[in-house]
C-alpha cells in the first residue's frame, strides 16, 4: 500500500502508455459484468449478451470475446470501484463510443427480460461516470429496448 502511494506521488519519468484496444474492451466488458452481478442473479443470457456485444461492437471473434469476458470477470472480481474502468474509457473513447457502450450495457440489463431497480441505478451511475447526460442515457435505453 505504501509503495503504491509512493509511486502515485513520485514524479513520473515515463509517459503513461495508452491502453490497447484489448484493454479498453476488457474495461468496457468489466462494466457489463458489474451490471450482470448487481441483482445477485448473473445468468447465462446476460453473459451471452456480453459476448454478443463484444463481437458486434469491437469486431472480435466469438473466441476472442469469450477470452475478453474471462479477463473482465477476473478484473471485475478485483475491482474496488467503477472508476477503475470508466476513467480509462473516458480518456480514450469519444462521446459517440461511450453512448454505444451504454447501449450495450442496457442490452445486458434487458437480457434476462427485466430491469430491476438496482440495475437501473447502476446504469445511471455508469452514465454519469462516463460523462453522458440524461438525454444520452434515455436514448441508449430506447435503442437497446428496441433491439430486445
Amino acid at each position: 500500500m505504501i509503495d503504491r502511494l509512493k509511486q502515485f506521488f513520485a514524479p513520473s519519468e515515463t509517459t503513461p502508455e495508452k491502453p490497447d484496444a484489448h484493454q479498453l474492451t476488457v474495461a468496457a466488458t468489466a462494466l457489463m459484468v458489474q451490471l450482470s452481478r448487481v441483482d445477485s442473479n448473473q445468468d447465462d443470457a446476460e453473459l451471452k449478451t456480453i459476448v454478443d456485444c463484444a463481437v458486434s461492437s469491437q469486431q472480435v471473434t466469438r473466441e476472442e470475446a469469450e477470452d475478453i469476458l474471462a479477463d473482465a470477470l477476473s478484473q471485475a472480481d478485483d475491482a474496488t470501484s467503477l472508476y477503475e474502468f470508466t476513467g480509462q474509457l473516458n480518456e480514450h473513447l469519444d462521446q459517440q463510443q461511450k453512448q454505444a457502450l451504454l447501449e450495450s450495457i442496457w442490452r445486458v440489463a434487458f437480457a434476462d427480460g427485466r430491469i430491476d431497480k438496482y440495475e437501473a441505478h447502476l446504469i445511471r451511475r455508469m452514465a454519469d461516470l462516463l460523462h453522458l447526460n440524461h438525454r444520452e442515457y434515455i436514448q441508449a435505453r430506447h435503442r437497446a429496448e428496441g433491439d430486445s
